[in-house]
Order: C-alpha cells, then structure tokens, then sequence
C-alpha cells in the first residue's frame, strides 16, 4: 500500500473541486494507494465532507487566504505583495511538511500550487527523500502597478520560480501543468531570466483542465432550474468564489439589479458570497437574494441566463464549459486572473470588465445586452486528470 500525501495549498476553492478528482482518478487506476490531506479553509471543509483523510498536524498549516485578504484592497489584489508578505507563513508551513515526513512513511508528495515547498527545495531548506509532484496553472509574477517595490519583489520572486527546473530535471518529481501552453505568457519572468513559455514548455508536463462535471450532462436548462427551485424567470448569478474579496463586485451587482429590472421586470438575482463573506455584510436590497457558501455551484451556473463573476480560473472555466454568457471582472493587481483573461480570449468566451471603471447603469446595460446570448466558445480540453495520472504512473 503506497502513502500518498496531497497539500491543496491554493487560494480559495478553485482547485479543492480539482484535486479531489485527480484523487479519485488516482484511486481508479490504483487500488492499492492510501492518501491523506493537508489543507486550509476553506478547502479543508470540503476535503472531510468528502470523506477524505487528513494528517494529525492539519491545524499547524497557516492559512494563506488570511493573507490575501489583509493583503487586498477592494477590488484590488496584488499577487506580488501577497507572495513578499505570506514568505513567513510559508517557510512555517514548509516546516510543518517536514514534520509530518518525520512521522509518516509517505512514498509520493503531490501538491497543489505549493510554493513553500518550491522556495524550501530551490533554496536547499528543504530535502526531500521522496517523490514530489507539483500543479501549477500559471507562472511567474508581473508587477500590474508602477510601484518600484512591487517591480523588484516581482524580479526576486521570479528569479526563484525561474529555479525550479533544478527540482523537475531530477527523475523522481515531477511538474504539472493544469492548462495548455498557450496559457503561459510568451515573455521573459523578468528582465535577464528566461523566457516563460520556453521554460514551461522544456520543464512542465501540460494536462489540459480538470472540471469536476460533465459539461454533457448539463444541457438540459430548464431540468436543472426545476432540481434547483428556480422557475421560468431570467436568472442572474453574481458569485466572488472561495474568499471575501470581492464584497464590493457582489454590491455593484446589486446596484444594477433595479435598473436592469426595468427594462427585464421578471428578472431574478442571486448573490453568492462564498464561505468566507458573510451574507449580512452585504450592504444590498432585501429583494435580492444574497446566499452563503453554495455547494456545486456549477449546477446554478447550468441553470442561469448569465452569470456575473469575478476573473477566476475555475470559475470563468466552468462557465465556457457549460457555454453560458458571463461577464467577469478580473483583480486589479492579480497576474494570474490576467493570464485567464488571456485565455478566455482564446476561447473566444466571457465579457471582461474593469471594476474601477464601471458603474451600476453600465454594469446594467451589459446585463439587459447579454442576459441568455447566444455564444460560441472553443470547446475545452477536459482530460487534465486522466492524462495527469497517467504520468504519474511511473511512482506506483
């Protein structure tokens, strides 16, 4: 029986819905395998309502969202600032990682965009005996600002990321990326260092994405609005995903409610503020539905005429996948949800807007314009796991 122990260390719940099925896809093709978690919230909720197992020290791993959060402003998150600041938390928790190693026989260490573990290994903190698999789906930092030190936090940080091919040139560990080439961008991680999507594509294995559903099993709207209690009526679901940045995007969307309804009277909206925004923060009208943490929220993406959403990857993902019109708005500051952008564009799929550039009349006037339109997306690669698994074949 091979151990396998797997950090989901990313921001949020985009990447727990993924992780979960390359585990299950790992149990599929191998029976005789035994995983066990480390996490934080909000993830670490949905990994026991899953049933899965979690090491004794779950509670030692700091939390990154925490961070972010304190780190952002609004509608604005600098990525660059967010690493220089949680450097501390992550050097603990590599820590943490070790102790575990110290009490547990694990035969493979797969982790979820874990970059304690990536700065520890190129800085020699950290030595493994074991093999380690990382997941990435987006790589290097630009500085999105004209602030001096975000340029040369952003060069120091890329410079280290710009190492790691040390740690994937050796046999046993192994880089994946969640994703296609094309979502690297064609350009230097700064001045000086390599170019990122040669890089990529000379040291990281690309999987395609992971969705935790089957587009195919949701064309039929109207079952779908029926399971889910919604009637005829046009939907419109507003969601900021697995942290509380984003409150301001959720009120916006309130502030353009009314407006759009006079020109859609039976217009229905739901704000879902995820598992770390509480719904009595919101500062919205009593007549619009505001929820808490929602469970598949794809199903209600299935079920909506439009969805209103901040620029996140699985997010914006799910909704090209179910082809529904979506209008998103990236975080200033936020070089991943750039990149996605990026790709949304490939995918000839979503509106983008700019938060500090729009207000509730024009916000409502993309509504009334793109409320149940028609769309023509690329479809998705959606064999990110099972391709995923394959390569990780040669550890078992």
């Amino acid at each position: 029986m091979k151990k396998i122990l797997y950090i989901s260390g990313s921001l949020g719940l985009g990447h727990i819905s993924r992780d979960l099925i390359f585990a299950r896809e790992l149990r599929n093709q191998f029976s005789d395998i035994e995983i066990y978690w480390l996490a934080y919230e909000p993830a670490l909720s949905v990994i026991i309502q899953a049933g899965e197992k979690t090491v004794p020290e779950i509670n030692l791993y700091n939390n990154d969202n925490v961070q972010a959060e304190a780190t952002s402003k609004g509608s604005e998150l600098s990525l660059i600032l967010y690493s220089f600041k949680s450097l501390g938390k992550w050097s603990r928790n590599a820590e943490v990682v070790k102790k575990i190693l110290k009490h547990n026989n694990f035969d493979l260490i797969i982790g979820d965009e874990t970059y304690e573990l990536i700065v520890a290994l190129v800085l020699n903190r950290l030595k493994l005996e074991i093999p380690f698999v990382i997941i990435y789906n987006f790589l290097g930092l630009d500085a999105m600002s004209k602030n001096p030190l975000e340029h040369i936090i952003g060069f120091f940080i890329n410079r280290l990321w710009s190492l790691d091919y040390k740690i994937f040139t050796r046999d046993k560990n192994l880089a994946l990326f969640v994703g296609e080439l094309e979502d690297i961008p064609d350009k230097r991680f700064s001045f000086a260092l390599p170019n990122r999507r040669q890089y990529a594509k000379k040291y990281y294995n690309f999987l395609g994405y992971i969705l935790p559903f089957n587009p195919n099993e949701y064309n039929d709207k109207k079952r779908i609005s029926q399971k889910l209690g919604y009637g005829d009526e046009p939907l419109i679901i507003c969601s900021i995903g697995g942290t509380s940045i984003g409150k301001e995007l959720l009120e916006l969307c309130a502030k353009a409610y009314p407006i759009a309804k006079k020109k859609i009277p039976d217009l229905r909206m739901v704000l879902v503020c995820g598992p770390r925004l509480l719904a009595e923060s919101l500062n919205v009208p009593k007549n619009i539905q505001v929820r808490h943490y929602v469970p598949a929220l794809y199903e209600h993406f299935a079920a909506c005429d439009l969805a209103v959403v901040q620029g996140g990857g699985t997010t914006t993902l799910e909704l090209t996948a179910l082809k529904k019109p979506f209008i998103y708005f990236s975080l200033v500051g936020h070089t991943e949800q750039e990149n996605v952008s990026q790709r949304l564009q490939r995918y000839n799929a979503g509106i983008k807007m700019s938060y500090i550039n729009t207000d509730a009349k024009m916000l409502a006037e993309a509504i009334i314009k793109n409320i149940n339109a028609d769309v023509n997306y690329k479809d998705v690669p959606l064999d990110g796991a099972q391709n995923g698994v394959k390569l990780l074949s040669k550890f078992f």
